[in-house]
C-alpha cells in the first residue's frame, strides 16, 4: 500500500474536500457520510496520539482511508489519506489538500 498523503485544510472546507476526494475515488458521498464524519471529528485532537477519526471511502476507482483531527485551538483540520495507489489519484489528493488549505 502507498504511503499516506497528509496535510491540513480549513475546517469549513472539510465537506467540499471529502466530496471531491470521493468523486475521484468513484464513491457516492452523501448526507449520511457527512453527518457521520461531522459527528466523528468533533472530539478529535491533532496533538493526541490516538486523537484522529478515520473514515473509509470505498469507491469504484479506489478505497481511501481518511484520518481527520481538529487542531487544538484552531480552525484547521489535519488530514491524512491512504490508499491513493495511482499517480493521478496521489496528485489529485495532494492538490486538494493544497487548495483547501489556501481557500478561506
Amino acid at each position: 500500500m502507498t504511503e499516506s498523503i497528509a496535510g491540513w485544510i480549513w475546517g469549513r472546507n472539510l465537506r467540499a474536500f471529502l466530496e471531491l476526494l470521493s468523486h475521484y475515488a468513484g464513491y457516492a458521498f452523501d448526507e449520511t457520510d457527512w453527518e457521520t464524519i461531522e459527528a466523528g471529528v468533533q472530539d478529535t485532537d491533532d496533538e493526541a496520539p490516538n486523537g484522529r477519526y478515520s473514515y473509509l471511502l470505498v469507491g469504484t476507482s479506489a478505497a481511501l482511508k481518511v484520518a481527520l483531527a481538529q487542531a487544538v485551538g484552531g480552525e484547521e483540520v489535519s488530514v491524512s489519506v491512504t490508499g491513493a495507489e495511482t499517480p493521478e489519484l496521489q496528485l489529485r489528493t495532494d492538490t486538494l489538500l493544497a487548495a483547501f488549505a489556501s481557500v478561506v
